[in-house]
């Protein structure tokens, strides 16, 4: 019994200390915990002139029915690096927000984002 329950605690200490990964339309469903988000960059803006000049990648599904939200502030876009290209497959890794009703990461830098 207490190889079972030391098994059971390091099991549970793994899953843990790992993000889960998610597909777009799983991310919803999991706002306000850590996870990297998966799916197809359906389209990407810069707002140039908003403030902050924040990058939206869109995934899955373009603005504005996205099913997911990769966000990249100006002030970042350094430490990320190349974006992705529409059409190819992201993933995200961070904390989810909900931003309107769209699940969202915000990514600081090229960690966070696999190609």
């Amino acid at each position: 019994m207490k190889t079972i329950t030391i098994f059971a605690a390091l099991l549970l200490t793994a899953s843990i200390g790992h993000a889960q990964s998610l597909t777009a339309s799983q991310a919803k469903a999991h706002e306000g915990e850590s996870a990297t988000v998966c799916g197809t960059v359906a389209s990407e803006r810069t707002a140039t002139s908003s403030r902050g000049e924040p990058t939206f990648i869109n995934l899955d599904s373009t603005y504005p029915n996205q099913l997911f939200t990769i966000l990249i502030w100006g002030d970042d876009r350094k430490n990320v690096g190349e974006l992705p290209n529409i059409g190819s497959h992201v993933c995200a890794k961070g904390l989810i927000t909900d931003y309107h009703g769209v699940p969202e990461i915000v990514v600081r830098n090229s960690g966070q984002l696999s190609k």
